[in-house]
């Protein structure tokens, strides 16, 4: 049924609390349950498989040291539900493809290989080796090896993505497309150039010591809900903390933390100090129009605002930035903003009056066309202060799954620099091709030509988490293999090649036990921490295989004469893995020494902690960016897809998205009531949503208007369900990332 009412204004408390535990009962029983959530997040324990957001030390974490969120993604992968092989006998592959996202995944765990046969109608049970000699037939028969593309999602570990990498490589392709692609890899341009490295460059004690945290285009209380609880003792430290967004979101209103008795019965924690309720597209001359406001205090009172002998010592290119920014277009920043000038300056004075200032974003900064502009322009104005390489101040980019920057570390990139490859050559004894490969909007495009002839993903859903869905759909089906290294259904099992295999895996749950004794993966958070991951549970089948296992097992077949890479060691041992990715990878050396501390090790980041900056001066650079924004004509809206509080990523948990206040379904738009009536719409009226890009439109049916608090002219609603309106030719500028904020969009009555 469907129920929608006010949202809310506060987040987290017993509300999550007992959310979390009624799913976990739901998927594992009570016993489970605690066995589970105990060891999550955990000296010891597995690491959490939903968002990155780093540990506490061992000194003050938590005994429940995990979110509802974290919850909901661990019960939903440990879950005691199996598909049986009687369920594929049952279901056709079009039956299959007729069961919505969720009803998918409600299935349970996958417990043996799946393959459907060229001109086959169901999938059919296969031993691991045969499966396995599939994947080398069709790799093997291919004629170029760019006709084939390998995705890898978060969840990977860095064992699995190391090893993955290594093949594809030893196969002779870069085309190692991965989920990074489509969120931070705009942080990872912007950041690479202007600091020399594409990390967030704060720890989380560094968090809690800041004066001033701003937020931007991010929703802790859902996608990121520990976070609340780092802000809270900064709060209580004396920060300040200003939300930048064009919805408002509860868990950045008011926070109970579920981890405090206060948090059952008080009142909770204030956290925003001010809420900027930007429009879409407006960040870029919000932080403009701050970096101006420091010249011009600094010019009034000079030694006073700007930190002159950082920007003397360790910076380039500010006299360039001054003068660019010396003057300010401000009737275009306030309609760029949808902000009035005197809430800008009110934001300004928060930042001169601090001497440490962090600033923390998410996608909704990273899926702009201009998102690397503005992520340089928050680093412009943090450098006019001084804000790097100091207690309680940095850039601070939160990424949104487990491991997508230990993937990266590891090697998976489409262009990896020649440093990296070089040291993989010369541990391996073999040749890495050196043609950069394609990445994920780049695989779009070349699906839609039908120039993909073999798809393999390491986990995830690329058939839902893409943009232009009919066009990926399409294009799937006409590869001669598609390969689904997973652990639940989703779409992407179902939206196949003219042959396809699915690979069940091991979780992060799940017990791995090899020859050589139980073994552990390692992941690196979102703030550079490593730490070792161990699953506790029995496998949902005895004969179920890691990640590693899978890679070690194709590519013994595929390349068994590529260099010396000892692939069956690697699946035995996987200490021998860490050991390579030492030798290898940047900051992991003495790899397995280092992980024997507790609780791990932080990797070096040269910015944050000595001041040295590995760009292409050895300075950190100030960037002089034109101001640009998103005018709209009359009649249409900007569109930012989001995801509900009964999600990650395309994995939906629930029909709930309890924050805003909507019950039993998905598909809702959100519109400002200001604009509803200018439009002649109502609330809980059907529409049409048609996106309008380059000439071409395109349409998700059926939307349900609700009238909701969101910035003027701007609309929200859910991914994946929205990602049709997207265009793989609509990306970031100088990043490639699909654009899935700011699409230009009206709204139709459904006839």
């Amino acid at each position: 049924m469907v129920d929608i009412e006010q949202p809310k204004k506060k987040a987290a408390g017993v509300p999550a609390v007992l959310s979390s535990f009624k799913f976990g009962f739901r998927e594992m029983g009570p016993l489970r349950t605690g066995k589970v959530f105990l060891k999550m997040n955990q000296d010891r324990g597995f690491d959490c498989p939903s968002c990155a957001w780093p540990d506490p030390d061992s000194k003050r974490k938590h005994a429940a040291e995990f979110c509802e969120n974290g919850a909901k993604a661990v019960a939903w992968e440990a879950t005691r539900k199996r598909v049986p092989r009687a369920f594929f006998a049952e279901h056709s592959i079009d039956e299959l493809n007729q069961i919505s996202e969720f009803e998918l995944g409600k299935f349970g765990r996958i417990t043996e290989p799946m393959l459907l046969r060229a001109g086959a109608t169901h999938y059919e049970p296969i031993g691991w080796d045969e499966a396995f000699h599939v994947v080398a037939r069709r790799l093997k028969a291919l004629d170029d090896p760019n006709d084939a593309v390998f995705y890898t999602s978060g969840r990977t570990s860095n064992e699995a993505a190391f090893l993955y990498q290594l093949f594809v490589r030893a196969y002779g392709t870069n085309n190692l497309p991965d989920c990074s692609n489509m969120c931070h890899e705009s942080s990872g341009t912007a950041l690479s150039r202007v600091i020399g490295s594409g990390k967030g460059a704060v720890t989380l004690e560094m968090l809690e010591q800041a004066e001033l945290i701003v937020v931007v285009g991010q929703n802790p209380g859902t996608n990121a809900p520990r976070m609340l609880s780092h802000l809270e003792i900064a709060k209580k430290n004396g920060a300040e903390l200003v939300s930048v967004n064009p919805l408002p979101e509860p868990g950045l209103m008011n926070f109970k933390n579920p981890q405090r008795v206060s948090g059952w019965v008080g009142k909770g924690t204030e956290l925003a100090d001010q809420h900027l309720q930007i429009r879409i597209g407006g960040d870029q001359a919000l932080f403009l129009a701050v970096g101006h406001l420091l010249l011009e205090a600094e010019a009034a009172a000079p030694g006073t605002v700007l930190d002159k002998d950082f920007i003397a010592q360790h910076t380039s290119g500010y006299e360039l930035y001054a003068k660019h920014n010396a003057e300010l277009d401000w009737p275009a920043v306030e309609l760029a903003t949808g902000l009035t000038r005197a809430e800008i300056e009110e934001f300004t004075q928060r930042f001169i009056k601090s001497k440490a200032t962090v600033i923390c974003w998410a996608m909704g900064l990273t899926q702009h066309r201009e998102a690397v502009a503005t992520i340089t322009e928050i680093v412009n104005v943090l450098l006019l202060q001084g804000n790097i390489g100091k207690p309680g101040a940095g850039p601070c980019p939160v990424r949104g799954h487990s491991n997508v920057q230990g993937d990266r570390s590891m090697g998976i990139w489409e262009k990896m620099p020649d440093a990296f490859l070089d040291r993989l050559d010369r541990e391996f004894s073999f040749s890495s091709p050196r043609e950069h490969g394609v990445d994920a909007a780049a695989t779009v495009q070349r699906l839609r030509e039908g120039a993909v002839r073999v798809f393999f993903a390491m986990g995830g859903n690329f058939a839902m988490a893409t943009p232009d869905t009919d066009v990926v759909h399409a294009g799937l089906r006409q590869c001669d293999l598609t390969v689904q290294v997973s652990t639940k259904l989703n779409r992407s099992h179902t939206v196949v090649g003219r042959e396809a295999l699915i690979l069940p895996t091991l979780g992060r749950t799940d017990h791995d036990h090899t020859p050589a004794g139980p073994q552990s993966v390692t992941v690196e958070d979102s703030q550079g921490a490593v730490h070792l991951s161990t699953g506790n549970l029995l496998p949902p089948a005895p004969e179920l295989k890691s990640e590693i296992g899978i890679v070690c097992g194709i590519a013994s077949l595929v390349v068994p004469d590529v260099g010396q890479i000892p692939w069956a060691d690697f699946a035995g041992d996987y200490s021998l893995i860490r050991q390579r990715i030492g030798r290898v990878c940047d900051g992991y050396e003495n790899f397995e020494q280092r992980l024997q501390a507790t609780g791990g090790f932080l990797l070096a980041h040269a910015a944050r902690d000595k001041r040295e900056f590995k760009t292409s001066d050895a300075k950190a650079q100030f960037s002089a960016n034109d101001l640009t924004w998103l005018p709209t004509e009359p009649g249409r809206l900007l569109l930012q897809t989001m995801r509900s509080h009964d999600q990650f990523n395309t994995t939906i948990y629930g029909l709930e998205d309890r924050y805003r206040g909507i019950h039993g379904t998905r598909e809702v738009v959100f519109v400002n009531p200001e604009d509803l009536a200018a439009l002649g719409l109502q609330d809980g009226q059907k529409v049409d949503i048609i996106s309008e890009f380059a000439g071409t439109e395109r349409r998700a049916t059926n939307f349900r208007l609700v009238s909701y608090p969101t910035a003027r002219g701007c609309v929200a609603a859910y991914y994946p369900e929205t990602n049709v309106l997207m265009s793989a030719d609509d990306v970031a500028r100088g990043s490639n990332t699909p654009v899935a904020k700011g699409l230009t969009i009206r709204l139709e009555p459904t006839t």
